[in-house]
């Protein structure tokens, strides 16, 4: 292997396999063109992002860098129950508006892939998805993805995965060979990445190190709350920040609202404390503006007005690993470094 080159880097256009997590409006298009220019695949975040928003930031993107980048979006509500068919539609044309907008790649997570991988390699663009489990690779690979994004255990934000990146990892890489596998969750320095590859991975996808990093658009005090954490400070849990996606599991650092839904016994959505209470406004950067309930799930933007420590700070086990806040094209770098190193050490 030269350096971090993997067949993924060649497929893309890249020159290190490290892609930053599109953690939805907070993962902008000043995060994505950072570590596109850094060498890395940058994705911007379109979940829960207006259609002509996401269009306006994949032309800002575009401004910014020349290099390749991709489009995260979570398609669960295409299939989750309870959901209208209106709000299914709109999430459907957003997906096609990214993919005809012509994107290098798109990142699914938490659903099917296989409705849009005909159309997306039609208009030149790769498909990748984010799995919880060796099934739904193989379920992936048989659709036609271009990549699979493997997710563990130890992720922080909204965890599919039941076990570890470490046990799934080389399974699924076995599983649905030559299908190029990135690993996500639990990693959040240049060991972790070394490690990865050596398991099999062709590249590695990070949230939790990429939260702390200047381009983030998201809350100082998180950014900081991340620094100061150690993977003892985060908890998994399907019933906490369950507000606007029932059932799905979760991780983020324990705050006051782990606190006091602990202390009362840990009781179900319904019967929590300080159920329905209002913590702050959310202040979106395209204009909108909506109250932030106790418990709804979401991403503590910089506009955010109210008490954070009410609110979900998502996070993963590597949040040890992060140890200040800095620009992502230095994380990026720091990374490839620290990898470079542990793979000469370990021959």
């Amino acid at each position: 292997m030269a350096g971090l080159q993997t067949p993924l880097c060649r497929a893309l256009g890249i020159d290190y396999p490290i892609l930053n997590v599109g953690f939805a409006e907070s993962a902008g298009p000043e995060l994505a063109a950072a570590v596109s220019n850094a060498g890395g695949g940058g994705v911007l975040g379109a979940s829960g992002v207006p259609a002509h928003e996401t269009l306006r930031r994949i032309e800002r993107v575009r401004k910014l860098t020349d290099r390749p980048f991709g489009v995260n979006i979570i398609i669960a509500s295409l299939e989750r129950p309870g959901v209208s068919e209106e709000w299914r539609a709109e999430v459907r044309a957003r997906v096609v508006g990214i993919i005809q907008d012509g994107v290098p790649f798109i990142v699914f997570f938490w659903g099917d892939p296989a409705p849009f991988v005909e159309e997306a390699h039609r208009y030149g663009v790769k498909v990748f998805i984010q799995v919880g489990s060796v099934e739904e690779a193989k379920s992936a690979a048989a659709a036609g993805v271009d990549a699979i994004i493997t997710q563990g255990f130890e992720a922080g934000g909204h965890v599919k995965a039941k076990e570890s990146i470490w046990e799934v990892l080389p399974e699924a890489v076995k599983a649905v060979a030559p299908v190029p596998v990135l690993a996500s969750g639990g990693i959040g320095n240049g060991a972790g990445i070394a490690r990865a590859l050596r398991l099999g991975a062709q590249g590695v996808s990070l949230g939790t190190r990429f939260v702390a990093c200047e381009e983030a658009y998201i809350h100082q005090a998180y950014k900081d709350r991340v620094v100061r954490s150690r993977a003892e400070d985060t908890f998994y849990s399907a019933d906490l920040f369950d507000g606007g996606w029932p059932g799905a599991p979760h991780r983020v650092i324990k705050n006051k609202t782990f606190e006091e839904w602990d202390a009362a016994g840990r009781p179900p959505p319904g019967s929590r404390p300080g159920e329905g209470t209002i913590i702050g406004t959310l202040r979106y950067p395209w204009g909108e503006e909506e109250e932030w309930p106790r418990y709804a799930a979401g991403m503590i933007v910089p506009d955010f007005e109210g008490d954070l420590e009410y609110a979900p700070m998502w996070a993963g086990e590597s949040v040890g690993d992060v140890k200040d806040v800095k620009p992502a094209g230095e994380v990026v770098r720091d990374l490839v470094r620290e990898a470079e190193a542990a793979l000469a050490f370990s021959g």
